[in-house]
């Protein structure tokens, strides 16, 4: 980066720094006076920290049970999806960006986070599907528009095509696809569900070591760019809940196994919806060819953004990156 700031001189570096969109993930990791700029410009605005998020959460009542949400300004509707083993709180520094446009709703997933599910209640990603159209239902909200991450980008497809009338717009980042659902990493995690010790094995000692937590073995390594994430309080509001309830968090697992989306393609290429891919091109979980799919599957596909660094729970890291590319699509759209 040094080679920049001489071609483009102080001032000129500093400008082309704040607009460009890619900076923040294109010099991601890197070292010195670059890491400082993008960490600057990545800086999430005004983020919701844990006390905030808690007291900021509501529970709605569903067939599906109680809907763990956290909700932040007004306007037409825009559900964010968490991924796994994540839940709303992934969301805390994109909400407060995009609340001047939207009525932005973080719910928390059947299986994890703080939702409480009615007994019997599969959590498999089409019942996903069917409790956000329900969810909405009970909030009144026609339509809304879509934001994605991992696990909840197959349950944002699947909405998008079990009920197409309730989807404005699609922001996909990192997720499953029907050629990668489950992606291969979750073999392990499915398998050691099955037994019932993935929640002992893997999240307990997380949860009690976030040294551990974000080693190259741990969540951090796997899954965020930076090292000092997830924070210690990111680890606390993303594991408690789940080692709290060992075996409704096996079962979420479980309820991956199966190829939810075999088969999607046709009703994808049917769906009318407009989509935004933005990918981390550095995730060993889901291969760049997911994004790729997703381009070509959405006929309205408006085109796949592509950041160097950044793995699979980038949203968390760079919440500008997604704030900026919803505002460009529902401005599109």
């Amino acid at each position: 980066m040094s080679s920049v700031t001489t071609n483009f001189g102080r001032r000129a570096f500093v400008r082309w720094a704040a607009g460009s969109l890619a900076l923040g993930t294109l010099a991601a990791c890197a070292p010195g006076v670059a890491r400082m700029a993008a960490s600057k410009a990545r800086a999430p605005a005004k983020a919701m920290n844990a006390k905030q998020f808690n007291a900021a959460r509501r529970y709605l009542r569903t067939a599906y049970g109680n809907i763990a949400h956290v909700e932040q300004g007004s306007g037409e509707t825009a559900l964010f999806l968490h991924g796994f083993p994540l839940n709303g709180f992934q969301w805390r520094g994109v909400l407060p960006q995009l609340a001047d446009a939207r009525r932005c709703i973080a719910p928390d997933f059947l299986g994890l986070g703080y939702t409480e599910v009615a007994a019997g209640q599969s959590v498999a990603p089409a019942a996903q599907a069917d409790m956000l159209a329900a969810f909405m239902d009970a909030l009144g909200i026609a339509r809304a528009d879509i934001v994605a991450n991992d696990s909840g980008g197959a349950v944002a497809q699947l909405l998008a095509t079990r009920h197409p009338e309730r989807v404005r717009t699609l922001l996909l980042t990192n997720c499953d696809t029907e050629h990668e659902c489950p992606p291969a990493a979750m073999a392990p995690v499915i398998a050691m569900s099955r037994e019932g010790t993935y929640v002992g094995k893997w999240l307990r000692p997380w949860l009690e070591d976030k040294t551990l937590a974000r080693s190259p073995q741990g969540l951090g390594g796997m899954t965020y760019c930076y090292p000092d994430h997830p924070t210690d309080e990111a680890i606390d509001m993303y594991l408690s809940p789940l080692v709290a309830h060992a075996e409704r968090t096996h079962a979420y697992a479980l309820a991956l196994e199966e190829n939810s989306l075999a088969g999607i393609g046709p009703r994808l290429a049917a769906c009318t919806v407009p989509l935004r891919v933005v990918w981390g091109m550095s995730d060993p979980i889901f291969s760049p060819a997911g994004a790729e799919y997703l381009d070509r599957a959405f006929p309205r596909s408006r085109g796949v953004r592509r950041i160097a660094q950044a793995k699979l729970f980038f949203p968390e890291e760079f919440p500008d990156v997604v704030a900026t590319e919803a505002r460009a699509l529902w401005a599109a759209s």
